[in-house]
C-alpha cells in the first residue's frame, strides 16, 4: 500500500457506520452498508451471495429457521451496527488496511463464521468507498491512486450458457463463456457479445434446447451432453459472423468440485462417472477441439495432484484459474504457485471478506506471473463496486455473469462510464492472455 502522510493529509473519519436489509437478484436478504465520515463524504456497498461456494471462503452469517427459508440477515446486520460500528467509528477511512485490520480482530474464527462475511464484506466495501467520496474521486481511480496501480478497463469474461449449481444441475458444467480478446475496445466487447448471445438463444429455440434464463443470466439449457453445449457455443459464435478462436475465444468454469470428490467425478447429466485422470483427459480433449483459452477449477478443490498434474499438461497454451481451489486467499495462490497447480486466480472480495485480503491475493498473483480475474457472485444486485476494482488495479480481466439480467448489466454499463473517463485506449484487450495459444497465435501472425 501507497505510504499516507498523516501530517498533510487531513483525517477523513468515519462518524457513522449503518447496514439494512436490502435483496439480491435471488430474492434473497442481503445486507447493505453505509459508512459516513465526519466531513459527510458517504460510502455503500451490498455483500453478493455464491450458489458454487469452496469450503474455505468466508461464510455469511444467515438467521436460521423457517422465516425466509433461513436466509434473514437479522444477525450479520446486528454484527455491523453493534459490533463493527462501535470498533471503527472514529478511524481514518482512508487507510483502508487498518480499517479491514479492525474487522479482522473482531472475528478470529477462520472463515468469518462469528460476525459473518456478509457483514464483513459489505463493510469493508463502504469504507473503501466512503474514502473515494471523500477525495472526490471515482472508485477506480482513489483505488489505483492508493494501491500504486495502472488504471485500465478489464476484458470481460461473459456467459452464454448457465449451467451446474446456477442452472438447476440442468448441465455438469458451471460456465460456457466467451471472451473477445481480439475487439479494440470494450464497447466492441458488448456489440460482439450481442451478437453472439441472442445468436445461441435463436439456435436453441429453433432445436428445442432452451428452459429459460439461469442464475446469471445466461441461457437455461436443454443439451443432451456437456460437450453439446460447447458444440453450441461455436455455433453461435459462427452465426454471430464470427469466426471461433479468432476475435472470439470460448472460457470454461467446470466447477468441478460440485460434482467431485476425493479425486472421483460424477457426471449426471451423461451418468458417467471417471477419476481424476480421466476427467482431466476428457478436458484435454476439449482444449484441443474447441477453441478455448481459459478453463476454471477443472478439477475439484480437494484434487491438488489432478490441479497439478493439468497445469503441467495445459498451462502452457491455456488460463488455469483457481476459484473454490484458492478461494481468494493469498496464502494458498503461493502455495499453488510453489506446487505448478494453477496460473491464475479468481479474486471474489466476499470470497476473502475484506478489501485488504482480496487485493493481498491480488498481488501474490500478480508477483508470481498468474493472472487475476475480479469476480461476480451468482447472488448479485446492482452494487459495482467489482468494476471498479478491476479497473483500479489494472486486474486485466472481469467476470460478472451473462449479458442480461439487470445486476449484470449494471457491472457492463459501469464499465462503458469509466471508459469515457478514461479513454477507449484504455483497454486491455488480448493482454491478459498473452500467453495462451491465442496469444501466441496472434504474436506470430504480428510477427509475420
Amino acid at each position: 500500500m501507497l505510504p499516507i502522510d498523516k501530517e498533510t493529509k487531513p483525517v477523513s473519519r468515519i462518524s457513522n457506520i449503518h447496514a439494512r436489509r436490502v435483496w439480491d437478484s435471488r430474492g434473497n436478504p442481503s445486507v447493505e452498508v453505509e459508512v459516513r465520515l465526519e466531513s459527510g463524504a458517504l460510502g455503500r456497498a451490498i455483500a453478493p451471495a455464491g450458489a458454487s461456494r469452496g469450503t474455505r471462503e468466508a461464510i455469511d452469517l444467515r438467521d436460521g429457521g423457517s422465516a425466509l427459508k433461513g436466509m434473514g440477515v437479522g444477525r450479520a446486520l446486528a454484527s455491523v451496527n453493534d459490533v463493527i460500528a462501535p470498533a471503527l467509528t472514529g478511524l481514518d477511512a482512508e487507510d483502508q488496511a487498518v480499517a479491514d485490520d479492525a474487522i479482522l480482530a473482531l472475528d478470529t474464527s477462520s472463515l468469518k463464521q462469528t460476525l459473518g462475511g456478509n457483514a464483513t464484506v459489505a463493510t469493508s466495501l463502504a469504507v473503501l468507498h466512503a474514502a473515494a467520496a471523500e477525495a472526490g474521486k471515482p472508485l477506480w481511480r482513489h483505488a489505483a491512486d492508493h494501491y500504486g496501480c495502472t488504471p485500465s478497463l478489464p476484458l470481460p469474461e461473459i456467459q452464454i450458457f448457465g449451467g451446474g449449481a446456477h442452472a438447476g444441475r440442468r448441465v455438469d458444467i458451471q460456465d460456457f463463456m466467451i471472451m473477445v480478446p481480439g475487439a479494440s475496445s470494450f464497447d466492441e466487447v458488448m456489440e460482439v457479445t450481442n451478437e453472439v448471445y441472442f445468436a445461441a438463444g435463436d439456435i436453441m429455440a429453433s432445436r428445442g434446447k432452451m428452459a429459460g434464463v439461469a442464475d446469471e443470466g445466461g441461457w437455461w439449457p436443454v443439451f443432451d451432453s456437456n460437450e453439446e453445449a460447447l458444440e453450441t457455443l461455436v455455433a453461435a459464435i459462427e452465426k454471430a459472423g464470427e469466426t471461433p478462436g479468432e476475435r472470439v475465444v470460448i472460457s470454461l468454469d467446470i466447477a468441478a468440485s460440485e460434482f467431485g470428490r476425493n479425486g472421483r467425478y460424477r457426471l449426471a447429466l451423461e451418468d458417467r462417472e471417471m477419476d481424476s485422470g480421466e476427467l482431466v483427459q476428457m478436458l484435454g480433449g476439449w482444449l484441443d477441439a474447441y477453441p478455448i483459452a481459459s478453463i476454471e477449477d477443472p478439477v475439484g478443490e480437494d484434487d491438488t495432484d489432478g490441479m497439478i498434474e493439468f497445469t503441467r499438461r495445459f498451462g502452457g497454451r491455456v488460463q488455469i484459474i483457481g476459484d473454490d481451489y484458492l478461494v481468494t486467499n493469498a496464502g494458498l495462490v503461493s502455495e499453488a504457485a510453489a506446487q505448478g497447480a494453477c496460473n491464475a486466480v479468481l479474486v471474489k472480495v466476499n470470497q476473502a471478506g475484506t478489501v485488504s485480503e482480496s487485493v493481498a491475493t491480488f498481488r501474490t498473483a500478480m508477483d508470481a506471473g498468474w493472472g487475476a480475474i475480479v469476480s461476480a457472485r451468482s447472488g448479485e444486485t446492482e452494487d459495482v463496486s467489482i468494476s471498479h476494482l478491476a479497473t483500479g488495479l489494472g486486474g486485466g480481466q472481469l467476470k460478472v455473469g451473462s449479458f442480461t439480467r439487470s445486476e449484470r448489466m449494471a457491472k457492463w454499463n459501469e464499465c462503458l462510464r469509466i471508459q469515457d473517463e478514461l479513454g477507449a485506449d484504455s483497454y486491455v484487450a488480448g493482454q491478459p492472455l498473452s500467453n495462451t495459444w491465442w496469444g501466441k497465435k496472434n504474436r506470430k501472425n504480428n510477427a509475420a
